[in-house]
């Protein structure tokens, strides 16, 4: 752990016998971002989390701080176009699923082992992504010893409630034109997602109405690659969150047969609240971090 050095990020005060250290990377087609390891002194696990659409790398240091107190060194990756990142979705820069799986998550990875050797590494994420971990598992499956996903399911529209059904249909048809009309999918003026390139977009947008798993410009049949996963998979879902019903999150399960699957659902009263939703459990995320810690204790290195 001597790469691990305390750094001026914010963690909760209960965090106190946590480091983390910010890790600058360099994608082989040059964009750049930073790569945020917190870690305890002697971790037996490490964790690469891949954040929900649109949210930056930042937001989960607070559970990055939880499971570190547990033994679990956590990573968190930072998508392009987001945060650190040093590309910003427009006209002129776009990218999809192709490059965040071929290029950052394998770079992210390789920095994550770099600071922490010796760990065994799982590979989790929120919303998408877990569905991009689980796609970057499948193509590479010795990156990981199991996968966790949470608030995350196939954006599949058949797989949500039929009240749902037309106007998905209707985002997954209408986003993708938006984005190329604007040069970039503005989601932060329409509330949803955040200022994404065309390409990834596209992509999701594809996954949701087709019901199958591609990326343009890779020729991997990334289907093909799910079903014949054979990791650990835990599922977390919060029993409040419209954005992932059931149907989504054993969705995401079956695209892994061979998988040793697992799903769990969380109550809002575990985090003394009266809702807890597809975000609202960012602010207070030990019960997940006590779910995912529980978890892989029965999979692997305790």
């Amino acid at each position: 752990m001597n790469a691990i050095t305390p750094s001026a990020h914010d963690l909760p005060a209960t965090a106190a016998a946590v480091a983390s250290c910010t890790l600058p990377l360099r994608a082989a087609d040059g964009a750049g971002c930073e790569l945020i390891v917190v870690a305890p002194a002697q971790p037996r696990t490490g964790l690469l989390w891949l954040p929900a659409l649109g949210v930056a790398a930042r937001h989960y240091l607070p559970l990055a701080a939880e499971l570190a107190r547990q033994g679990v060194a956590v990573a968190l990756h930072e998508w392009r176009g987001l945060g650190s990142s040093d590309r910003r979705a427009g006209r002129r820069c776009d990218w999809g699923y192709r490059e965040l799986l071929t290029l950052d998550i394998p770079a992210s990875h390789a920095a994550a082992a770099s600071a922490c050797p010796g760990l065994p590494w799982l590979l989790g994420g929120h919303s998408l992504g877990a569905q991009l971990a689980a796609l970057a598992a499948a193509r590479t499956p010795a990156m990981a010893m199991g996968l966790v996903a949470v608030a995350s399911g196939v954006p599949d529209w058949r797989a949500f409630p039929p009240r749902w059904r037309l106007p998905l249909r209707g985002l997954y048809f209408g986003a993708p034109l938006l984005a190329r009309l604007y040069g970039h999918y503005p989601g932060r003026r329409l509330g949803f997602a955040g200022n994404e390139a065309r390409g990834v977009i596209a992509d999701w947008a594809a996954s949701g109405a087709r019901g199958r798993y591609a990326a343009r410009g890779l020729d991997d049949d990334l289907q093909a690659a799910l079903a014949a996963l054979r990791l650990p998979v835990l599922g977390l879902r919060l029993a409040d969150d419209r954005m992932v019903p059931p149907a989504s999150l054993a969705g995401l399960l079956a695209c892994m047969p061979h998988a040793v699957r697992e799903s769990q659902v969380l109550a809002a009263a575990e985090f003394a609240a009266t809702r807890i939703g597809h975000f609202g459990w960012l602010a207070t995320p030990g019960p997940i971090a006590a779910r995912i810690v529980s978890w892989i204790g029965r999979i692997g290195p305790g």
